[in-house]
């Protein structure tokens, strides 16, 4: 059986994409993060790429930093 978890949140700076998931363990519901970078393939479909170069390090460690307030704000509340 397959589900359509949504995310609980999306963030992003420039072509940095933060997507913020709420899960579910044994000791309770926890926030992870997904980082990508969309890129255009060799026949020019777009991809999301998850490795990023000296470029992308800044928008990265912004939209890292916005994640972690997102999440820190949001666990207070549960």
């Amino acid at each position: 059986m397959t589900t359509n978890k949504q995310p609980a949140n999306r963030l992003r700076c420039g072509n940095i994409k933060a997507t913020i998931w709420q899960n579910v363990s044994e000791k309770g519901p926890f926030f992870a993060t997904t980082f990508t970078r969309p890129f255009k393939d060799q026949s020019g479909a777009w991809r999301k790429g998850t490795s990023f170069d000296h470029n992308d390090l800044e928008a990265l460690l912004t939209v890292a930093r916005d994640a972690k307030e997102w999440i820190v704000a949001h666990a207070l509340k549960h």
